[in-house]
């Protein structure tokens, strides 16, 4: 059976048709060599998914691109990433963060680009080390985040001692890191705890552009 995966015909597919082609494909088929990961973005609203087809999609494109394909999250558009994330519900990230290879996917993701789009003018001769505790599921994960020489560096285990050691869901994580939350908030609202430096944690985020979705 021959794939259409062409705009036109990946506009033509409803979210839940999309995820069961990209299902069925294999890495190596032809009709994938100029598939945009940026078209499926925007074909995809999560709000119109069920809560375990958002996480099919997302296990989908890292099969594919596991295979070879050129569809790798870290190839869409910042907007297109902080658009499908966000909209994301609870239940829906929960999905995804309670499956561990997924889970670890997108938590990497998310701190690759923090790494990226940090603001090295913003932090000018800060210099700090950020310890993030994400919960749930049935192990939690540490991210330490290094701000120094107007850098930002990301390691996946504990480093140096922190100026402050934030700890949070996967869910109020990725509204954070999608700006659809503020630290402030989340503390007051016991969703977010932080051991050490809390001005500095509160006001963290604002070394990063974060993408609008």
């Amino acid at each position: 059976m021959t794939i259409d995966l062409s705009t036109e015909a990946i506009a033509k597919l409803s979210p839940r048709e999309l995820i069961s082609t990209l299902q069925q494909v294999d890495p190596d088929d032809p009709a994938l060599r100029d598939v945009d990961i940026d078209v499926i973005a925007r074909a995809i609203d999560p709000q119109k998914l069920g809560r375990d087809e958002f996480a099919d999609l997302l296990d989908a494109l890292g099969a594919l691109a596991d295979g070879g394909a050129a569809l790798d999250l870290a190839r869409m558009d910042p907007q297109n990433f902080a658009r499908i994330i966000s909209r994301a519900s609870k239940d829906q990230v929960e999905a995804v963060t309670s499956r561990p290879g997924l889970r670890t996917r997108v938590l990497d993701e998310v701190f690759r680009r923090m790494e990226a789009h940090f603001r090295g003018d913003r932090a000018g001769a800060t210099r700090a080390v950020v310890h993030f505790h994400l919960t749930g599921g049935s192990s939690e994960d540490l991210y330490e985040v290094i701000i120094e020489n107007a850098a930002c560096v990301i390691n996946k285990s504990a480093t140096r001692d922190p100026r402050a050691s934030v700890t949070l869901g996967p869910v109020e994580f990725l509204k954070l890191a999608t700006g659809n939350a503020s630290a402030p908030v989340l503390f007051m609202t016991g969703k977010l705890k932080v051991k050490g430096d809390l001005g500095f944690a509160a006001g963290f985020m604002s070394l990063f552009n974060i993408p609008k979705a």
